[in-house]
């Protein structure tokens, strides 16, 4: 079966809900926490599949040892 969200431009709550596969609950505390990137069309949210696809890539996350090199531990300037 065909996922007709993943075709559209433009995605209401639900379609987005199906194309993330998380609950509409959630997407909405996301919202109001201005955590995901939403259009508000008089009462209703839309979301540009574009939009949503750049925010997911820059929240991908890696495993520990790639984020970061560790720092050595005295940094400060001795005299």
């Amino acid at each position: 079966m065909e996922n007709k969200s993943a075709n559209k431009q433009i995605m209401d709550i639900k379609e987005l809900s199906e194309y993330l596969g998380i609950g509409k609950s959630k997407i909405y505390s996301l919202i109001k926490l201005k955590k995901i990137p939403a259009s508000k069309i008089g009462r209703q949210y839309r979301f540009s599949k574009d939009i949503i696809d750049n925010w997911l890539k820059e929240r991908i996350v890696t495993k520990k040892d790639d984020l970061q090199l560790e720092l050595p531990a005295n940094t400060g300037n001795k005299k």
